[in-house]
Order: structure tokens, then C-alpha cells, then sequence
């Protein structure tokens, strides 16, 4: 059978793919993070299907899952928040499949930086302005980062740079930032982006790690900080320009 990582979005039930809901519900078992989950998801999966909740589990503990519902003959739905892609987890996951040759497949999800994005109201990339994404995180307990990828290295680009599982750190970052962004550059925080309890946070580089501390926020969070969260004054796209020269197919 086929165990198949679906991205269950940012937060909000209602964000999952089609096809995500589709292929959960067609699973007899479900792993997920219950600590990033939403449980209105879990409504999807059949009445009778087993649910396991991984939050407390290691990576042999849901490996051991996922043979034994294998073994079993079952469809395994694995949900990760946002999408599988970006700080998943998965990479390892998969490696462990390769080698007990089960067979995965990959559902795409809604990752929490588009609806961060979608709650400031704002595109990331934006003509003149911007046409870059660095997508990050800091080192700190977790994995260290590898060389070069440092925010004093990553941020010598200018780019906007969008900070996964940072909040907590956020004097860090504004301080590692400030030379290459300027104390005036636009910044923000979205915390449960796309749920009932989303906290959006704005306000300049220099200031907002005070704003993050003032809000409480720690986690579930993703840091942004960029001129195109404040870019007003910017050309048009060529995209929908009369000059373009048109094709018809």
C-alpha cells in the first residue's frame, strides 16, 4: 500500500487541497502532529480509521507505524502542516521508506508563508521592489545551519526574507538584519496564520522584536522583513501591460 504526506496548510481546516481531503479520506490510517493539526481535519478520515496522534512520538516510533499499517494492507495518510516541502521533516521519513521499499506519494500544501502573506494582504514579490524569497530559519537547539546560510551571509541580498520557527528569537534576528535592511525596513509577524486566534504584528525592523515580546508570541510563527511589505510606489507588472506583445494559441 501507500503511505502519502499530505501538506494539511497553515491552519486553517478549510485550506487543505482538494486532493488532500480527497486522499485523506480515502486512507484507513492517519499519523499526524496533533500539536499543529487542526482536528477539525480528522473529520475527513473514514469512521473506522485508525488516528495517531504524533506529537509525542520519535522518528522510529512513526516509522514503526507506517510498516505496520503497510504490513497491515492500509493507505497511510501522514499530515504535516503547511507544506510538505519547507521544514517538514519528511526527508528522513522517506529515506526510512526507500529502505523498507514502501511506496509514498506527496500531497502539496498550502505553506504558512502564503497565508501569512494572504493576512498582511500583501505580494512578496513586488515589480522594482522585490522579485526574491529566501525562505529560513535560525540555529539554536535545532539542526545547525549549514555554512553560508547564516542571516549576517543571507541577508547581504536585500531580499525579503521569511523566518520559519524564529519568533522567540526575534531580538536575534533584528540584530543580525539591521546592517543589511536598515532600522526603517518594513517587518512583520503573522502568529496561527489563518486561525480563529491569528495574531498579525507590523511595524519596522528596529521595533519589532518589542512588538513580538509585547504580543506574547513564541512559536507558530513566521517572521518577515522586506521593503516589499511596505512598497507603494512601485512600476506595473509587464504581465498585464498594453505593450506586451500577445500570443494566441
Amino acid at each position: 500500500m501507500t503511505v502519502y504526506f499530505i501538506g494539511a496548510g497553515p491552519g486553517a481546516a478549510d485550506l487543505i487541497t482538494v486532493r488532500g481531503a480527497r486522499t485523506l479520506a480515502a486512507c484507513r490510517v492517519c499519523l499526524y502532529a496533533g500539536s499543529l493539526v487542526p482536528r477539525e481535519l480528522l473529520a475527513e478520515c473514514p469512521p473506522d480509521a485508525r488516528l495517531v496522534d504524533t506529537a509525542q512520538l520519535d522518528l522510529d516510533q512513526i516509522t514503526a507505524e507506517l510498516l505496520r499499517a503497510h504490513e497491515e494492507g492500509h493507505d497511510v495518510a501522514r499530515l504535516h502542516s503547511g507544506d510538505p516541502s519547507v521544514f517538514s521533516a519528511v526527508a528522513e521519513q522517506m529515506r526510512r521508506l526507500d529502505a523498507a521499499g514502501v511506496p509514498y506519494e506527496v500531497v502539496p500544501g498550502v505553506p504558512a508563508f502564503a497565508a501569512a502573506a494572504a493576512s498582511l494582504k500583501r505580494e512578496l514579490t513586488v515589480p522594482t521592489v522585490g522579485q526574491s524569497v529566501i525562505l529560513t530559519r535560525v540555529a539554536n537547539r535545532a539542526t545547525a545551519m549549514p555554512e553560508g546560510e547564516d542571516l549576517a551571509t543571507l541577508g547581504r541580498s536585500g531580499a525579503l526574507i521569511v523566518l520559519h520557527l524564529a519568533a522567540r528569537y526575534a531580538d536575534r534576528v533584528v540584530e543580525e538584519l539591521l546592517p543589511h535592511y536598515g532600522a526603517d525596513c518594513p517587518a512583520a509577524v503573522v502568529a496561527y496564520a489563518s486561525r480563529p486566534d491569528e495574531i498579525v504584528i507590523r511595524g519596522t525592523l528596529e521595533e519589532i522584536a518589542g512588538k513580538v515580546k509585547e504580543a506574547g508570541v513564541l512559536r507558530t510563527a513566521v517572521i518577515m522583513v522586506g521593503r516589499t511589505l511596505g512598497a507603494e510606489q512601485f512600476r506595473d507588472s509587464h504581465l498585464y501591460s498594453p505593450e506586451r506583445e500577445r500570443h494566441v494559441c
